[in-house]
């Protein structure tokens, strides 16, 4: 099945350009083009995207509240930031608002789209820059620290361990030698133990509970 994206941008001829680009792919398929997440909303219920790509900057200075709304009222949709900012307080405040993503405008074509498909294998693209100041940040975030481990066996752990490096689905699977369904499995029970429904949300958990 295809990836259906919806994308928020601006900008028209940036947002025409991205389109072009994304429908280029057999992969994928734009299901929504807006220009801000209020025409977008009530639309989204009928296109059911799988991601959303969006960018975090506009002139009202309104991104990390759409971002807020797209995840509360989709919260199965994962959404991808573009950004031409590398500012950690932006960075972060995108993150815990319920991004699952962060790509630099400054990247090659080809890294958006391979971004999105990342999504959708099970990881969280970043640049390593970026990934590395998320880090960082969360570690520097102490407010939701403490000694628990949420009754996550060794394996379950292994795989957490793997998803906070960035790491797809496949590419758990394929390190810890189980399969892929077993890899969705595991990661299923993670997040309802973690009392989660984002890779985002697991992240930040991992690592301001230091579970891994």
């Amino acid at each position: 099945m295809n990836t259906r994206v919806t994308v928020i941008e601006e900008n028209e001829t940036t947002r025409n350009s991205i389109v072009s680009l994304l429908n280029a792919d057999p992969e994928i398929e734009v299901v929504g083009e807006f220009s801000n997440a209020v025409d977008c909303e009530r639309k989204m219920w009928m296109s059911r995207p799988h991601v959303v790509l969006m960018d975090i900057e506009s002139a009202d200075n309104s991104g990390i509240a759409t971002v807020s709304l797209l995840t509360g009222t989709f919260p199965q949709i994962q959404i991808l930031i573009r950004t031409a900012s590398e500012d950690d307080a932006l960075i972060f405040a995108s993150i815990k608002a319920g991004s699952s993503g962060y790509i630099l405008k400054n990247r090659p074509d080809n890294s958006m789209i391979k971004a999105i498909k990342e999504l959708r294998q099970g990881g969280s693209p970043m640049s390593p820059i970026i990934a590395s100041r998320v880090l960082n940040l969360f570690r520097q975030d102490l407010s939701y620290r403490g000694a628990t481990d949420y009754s996550l066996t060794k394996r379950e752990k292994e795989i957490l361990k793997e998803i906070v490096k960035g790491q797809s689905h496949k590419m758990i699977g394929a390190e810890l030698h189980i399969s892929y369904e077993t890899v969705r499995t595991h990661v299923k029970h993670i997040y309802e133990k973690l009392e989660v429904v984002s890779l985002t949300q697991v992240v930040a958990i991992a690592i301001r509970k230091n579970l891994v």
